[in-house]
């Protein structure tokens, strides 16, 4: 079993803005298998499916981004999954606009959902999908540029980076962390 976990903030405020293209990503794979999203029985929605004889489930936490780890943590328990097969999506001011980049492990790199997932796992130890979201604000401003929407020109470039990030997912499943690397970023 695969864990996809789309990182971003529960609400209709929240809908379109740069902090939650980790939910667009789950939810255009959910669209594309006709999945439906139920609540778990953690703080989280979950859609279960399966690509290529392989199962999977997606996750959008509703703990908010800052909390992201309790409903990670929980999915990862309920569901057994080895850390190996989780894979975190989400958004990284610190990439250029629309560009993806996957890694097996690594720090935190400044963002909350990540940092309360490598809290409450105990580890960095597990792979993850960014998203480059574009960095256009100014010092201090950074809590407002995540919770913006995109612009129509971002708009159309964010569409075709969660299209590639969920071919990026489906092969994470079918091909591993070190092959789909080699393909995607």
């Amino acid at each position: 079993m695969f864990l996809i976990v789309g990182l971003g903030n529960i609400g209709k405020r929240y809908i379109n803005t740069r902090h939650n293209v980790g939910f667009e990503v789950v939810d255009n794979l959910a669209n594309k298998f006709n999945l439906n999203w139920l609540p778990g029985k953690g703080d989280y929605y979950y859609s279960l499916g399966n690509y290529q004889e392989k199962s999977f489930v997606l996750i959008k936490p509703t703990t908010y981004m800052n909390n992201s780890g309790i409903a990670t943590d929980h999915a990862i328990n309920y569901f057994q999954v080895n850390l190996s097969d989780l894979l975190v999506i989400c958004d990284d001011y610190n990439l250029p606009l629309g560009k993806i980049r996957l890694r097996p492990k690594g720090s935190d790199g400044g963002h909350n959902g990540l940092s309360s997932i490598i809290y409450h796992l105990m580890t960095e130890d597990f792979p993850r999908l960014r998203i480059g979201i574009g960095s256009d604000f100014e010092k201090g401003e950074l809590s407002s540029f995540v919770l913006s929407c995109f612009n129509d020109d971002e708009r159309v470039i964010i569409n075709e980076s969660i299209k590639k990030s969920s071919d990026a997912v489906l092969s994470f499943i079918t091909e591993g962390i070190q092959k789909t690397m080699t393909l995607f970023n």
